[in-house]
């Protein structure tokens, strides 16, 4: 017997946006960009058969019609995903998810296998801290869902030699830190980089920078991120790397010298940049310090 599917109990419409919403960005002839309210989903195509993709993240609660719309509007009537693939569970990844799977019908959806008990409905993800400082976004946050969904048996897990299914020049680096089961994509041939939250290229907690998009590279959301140590490493394992476009969860693609010199500093300058001077989830990396 098929187990039900649910949202979190906490789950709800977000009534949050930015002037990139609705915004489709044609990154590479093969990986398309779209701006769901203040949240980006990703296609990638075959290289070889356009027709042929799948979709990363599933945004924000309630935008569903607007993912099918661009799927559509992208590939074509009647177009579906081959899988989904989420680089972590948080709310704004996977608020659609739900509605995605019903109407694609048995798509299948991946992630790391330390996200999976996010996804499966038996743990929680760790209360968002709006005591750090930042704007408008950060002091709202202690709104924002953090209860688990619960996808049953359509969740599995992504392969372990870092593989990922339909995607055969494509690989999946685990990049803890904003989650336990954060990963990233990353295609070596031209060094394409699906990011997720492991660094954003907008300062996420501010809401005037989150409206206007205003691009600039910083670490993950700070009041959504309990494990600064290992988000400090992800940042510097996808610094090595050395990524020549970026997609990102939050914040306009990124690509060149911008990009390079971004992440450069955010390796040499982690703690001034991304870390919050206060707040209940830094003092394990402030120890370290």
């Amino acid at each position: 017997m098929e187990k039900e599917m649910h949202l979190g109990g906490d789950y709800k419409i977000i009534p949050a946006t930015s002037l990139a919403d609705g915004l489709s960005v044609q990154v590479l002839p093969d990986i398309y960009c779209k701006t769901i309210q203040i949240v980006n989903i990703a296609f990638i195509s075959d290289s070889q058969n356009k027709k042929e993709f799948v979709l990363v993240d599933a945004g924000m609660p309630g935008s569903a019609k607007e993912i099918i719309a661009a799927v559509q509007e992208t590939f074509g009537e009647g177009a579906r995903p081959q899988a989904i693939f989420l680089t972590h569970g948080h709310f704004d990844h996977v608020g659609a998810i739900l509605d995605l799977i019903t109407h694609w019908q048995e798509v299948p959806v991946y992630a790391h296998k330390e996200e999976l008990p996010f996804l499966q409905g038996n743990k929680s993800y760790p209360e968002p801290d709006p005591s750090v400082e930042g704007g408008v976004i950060a002091k709202l946050s202690g709104m924002f869902p953090n209860e688990p969904v619960d996808l049953g048996n359509h969740i599995q897990q992504l392969p372990l030699d870092g593989t990922v299914p339909f995607l055969k020049e494509w690989k999946w680096h685990h990049t803890p830190g904003h989650t336990p089961g954060h990963v990233s994509f990353f295609r070596e041939r031209d060094r394409a980089l699906i990011a997720g939250d492991a660094f954003v290229t907008v300062k996420q907690e501010y809401l005037y920078k989150v409206l206007t998009q205003e691009q600039e590279i910083s670490g993950p959301p700070r009041y959504f991120t309990p494990d600064w140590l290992q988000a400090e490493a992800s940042v510097q394992k996808i610094n090595q790397l050395q990524p020549a476009v970026a997609v990102t969860g939050h914040g306009l693609p990124m690509t060149g010298d911008q990009l390079k010199e971004g992440l450069r500093s955010l390796v040499e300058n982690f703690q001034e940049i991304a870390v919050p001077d206060k707040g209940k989830y830094v003092d394990a990396y402030n120890k370290k310090m």
